[in-house]
């Protein structure tokens, strides 16, 4: 990484995305590699649970609908309920394991971008068998953290629908009852992608620093502070851009709106390309956006006790100075 810490600070929305690139490209073997070990396959389990929910959803509509017009005394009427109770387990069945699968490879992938970046900040000696060798082990604090921000999500969650009820109760569905549902559903969004950005900042910390799990969540939320715009920034735009692969790739692929076979492979190589791209570089900008808000905040990274830090993960662990003292220490200017 050309840049010293204390320039990174004042790095916005166009430099961070340029920075991103210059290290991608600079050290494209090693992401060339990560990227066909483990981003590779998370794309490929991403776009293909696509294809094989719709053909499992309409196959079970198709029985529904065959049910429907079968006489209840017919023989044939309680298989095809058998038949169509059998069908929604495994469709959910196939539901957890795809959810399972894509979030294990996401971890492992976060791990090893984070991993690779802060190995390229501090100087050291940086290779595909050395990422993978360190991944599993980050991976468990990834994991904690993850269960963490489900668990809020899930609250929030919990909680919106409960004020939306009683909002709905109270107001009606007259004029003014319609503007304060949109109003709330406006912040609720608000909050969706705040916690999604501080999720995403924290994983970081996980990786870097003593701390994962509701610790990395709380310091995240201070990290971000002053560079809340930029971040929101790349979430949104990040997540069209996901949402809009997404899309392409059900119309033209999974319900073949073109009725060509060319465009079908064609559109589904182009949204393969371009998820997998999104996903490294966007895991390239979520690490560099912590370098950033750390530089914002004048929170030194002393390189020598993060390379310590790093190696601690290779089973040579080097306990950190406090926090105030290195990790964290304020630059007094």
């Amino acid at each position: 990484m050309d840049r010293e810490q204390h320039e990174l600070q004042f790095l916005g929305f166009f430099g961070i995305f340029k920075e991103s690139y210059k290290i991608v490209l600079k050290w494209r073997k090693i992401f060339s590699q990560i990227t066909l070990a483990l981003i590779l396959p998370l794309s490929s389990i991403f776009l293909a649970h696509f294809q094989v929910s719709q053909i499992l959803f309409f196959k079970i509509l198709n029985n529904e609908d065959r049910l429907n017009d079968t006489d209840v005394n017919n023989q044939e009427h309680s298989k095809l309920k058998h038949a169509i109770s059998s069908q929604w387990t495994g469709f959910w069945l196939f539901k957890v394991a795809y959810f399972t699968f894509s979030l294990v490879l996401l971890l492992l992938s976060t791990a090893a971008v984070v991993y690779t970046i802060a190995s390229i900040y501090t100087g050291r000696s940086i290779s595909f068998k050395k990422v993978m060798s360190v991944v599993p082990r980050v991976w468990k604090r990834l994991m904690v953290t993850f269960l963490w921000s489900f668990a809020i999500v899930l609250v929030y969650n919990v909680l919106a629908i409960g004020l939306l009820v009683v909002l709905a109760l109270l107001t009606g569905f007259s004029p003014v009852g319609i503007v304060f549902i949109i109003l709330f559903l406006i912040l609720y969004i608000a909050g969706v992608v705040y916690i999604g950005i501080i999720w995403h900042l924290a994983s970081v910390v996980s990786v870097l620093e003593e701390v994962y799990g509701i610790k990395a969540m709380k310091k995240s939320r201070i990290l971000i502070k002053g560079k809340t715009g930029v971040a929101v920034a790349y979430f949104l735009i990040l997540g069209f851009i996901f949402a809009g692969v997404e899309l392409l790739f059900e119309q033209f692929v999974v319900f073949d709106f073109a009725n060509s076979l060319a465009v079908r492979i064609g559109v589904g190589i182009l949204c393969f390309l371009l998820l997998f791209k999104l996903i490294l570089f966007g895991l390239v900008i979520q690490t560099l956006i912590y370098l950033v808000c750390k530089s914002f905040h004048h929170e030194n990274i002393d390189k020598p006790t993060l390379s310590d830090h790093l190696e601690g993960y290779h089973g040579h662990y080097v306990q950190l100075k406090s926090s105030r003292d290195v990790q964290l220490g304020e630059l007094h200017v």
